[in-house]
């Protein structure tokens, strides 16, 4: 028989929601998605469930994100029904989560990224271990950040938000907590007992007697340059900027922004800057922009490099960042004709 793949469980006062995908880093379908939200609809005015736990099975991680190589395979047959309905859906749940009116705690254990964070960042108690290792890798396959991504990352301290939105690279639980992104850190070795007491409904008490002091954090060790570099106005300064400073860090991040897609940064960036007043405005965006880099940017050609060919040699159009003008990003984020995101 094929395992489900969401499981369901009601222990004790707790909801719990367990992606089950294992084998795909339990990456986000839209069955998932759909399965979440009705979960969330039901225990929403039940009574003996006081509180909804996001955990993924395996031991590898929470999810890798959405299952972008679904998405790729219909937006290049032509078809941008499943890219537009995977996405709608799943923002509305990344909305759902935030203004819940129960505690919801996200378990972001092992690797979190993209949709993995939507599913947990968003909610009221955001936890992370020693093994988490959270990002939004999506300028690398010619995507931006979404699921709730660029308010999220519009609102860390200073610029950490703009370098790990450029760099896509992932971090530690403890650097997720000094970017706002998580609340509570605890040991991995503790995970079981920690889901044991949330199943008596005091959320607060569990996390209290199961937390510890986050390790120390490398974004805060490098806060200065990344600041000093990331508050640039374009993404030509920002490399310019990181290029000549004397961390060796910086040239690193120099580096690994050279190879994403150009028009993926210069939107990204864009998106960053936006002036969001609330998690459903950057939403809003975020769909025209997503339904944009299928139609129009660099999505199609970048997981086929990364997860369909997997020659990790994407043919980025333009191939320069000089090429991507302000009229080219400001088409990502035209209105779309057929309407907005209905949240």
């Amino acid at each position: 028989m094929t395992e489900p793949e969401i499981l369901l469980d009601e222990q004790g006062a707790l909801g719990r929601i367990t992606l089950n995908r294992p084998k795909a880093l339990n990456s986000l379908t839209l069955g998932m998605v759909r399965s979440m939200a009705e979960a969330l609809e039901r225990w929403r005015d039940a009574g003996h469930i006081t509180a909804v736990l996001i955990d993924g099975a395996g031991d590898r991680g929470l999810c890798a994100g959405g299952d972008v190589r679904a998405l790729h395979d219909a937006a290049a047959a032509g078809d941008e029904s499943l890219p537009a309905t995977f996405w709608a859906e799943e923002y509305r749940l990344n909305s759902a989560l935030a203004n819940y009116p129960k505690p919801v705690v996200g378990l972001m254990d092992g690797i979190c990224m993209g949709g993995g964070v939507g599913i947990t960042a968003h909610g009221s108690h955001r936890v992370v271990t020693e093994r988490s290792r959270i990002g939004m890798p999506e300028v690398g396959i010619g995507f931006v950040p979404d699921v709730g991504g660029t308010y999220l990352l519009s609102r860390a301290p200073g610029e950490l938000g703009t370098h790990l939105a450029l760099s896509a690279a992932p971090i530690t639980g403890a650097d997720a907590i000094q970017a706002g992104m998580a609340d509570h850190h605890v040991p991995s070795s503790e995970l079981p007992a920690l889901v044991e007491a949330l199943a008596t409904g005091d959320v607060d008490a569990a996390l209290a007697k199961y937390a510890t002091p986050p390790p120390d954090s490398d974004l805060a060790v490098h806060r200065d340059w990344i600041d000093a570099a990331y508050s640039a106005d374009s993404v030509e300064q920002v490399l310019e900027r990181l290029r000549y400073r004397p961390e060796e860090a910086a040239h690193a991040a120099a580096e690994v922004i050279g190879a994403k897609s150009p028009t993926a940064l210069k939107v990204a960036l864009r998106s960053l800057r936006t002036d969001f007043g609330s998690l459903e405005d950057a939403l809003r965006q975020e769909f025209r922009v997503s339904m944009a880099c299928v139609r129009i940017g660099d999505f199609v050609e970048g997981v086929r490099a990364t997860l369909v060919d997997k020659d990790h040699r994407p043919r980025w159009s333009p191939p320069e960042l000089a090429a991507v003008d302000d009229a080219r990003v400001a088409e990502f984020f035209a209105p779309r004709p057929d309407g907005e995101l209905v949240l």
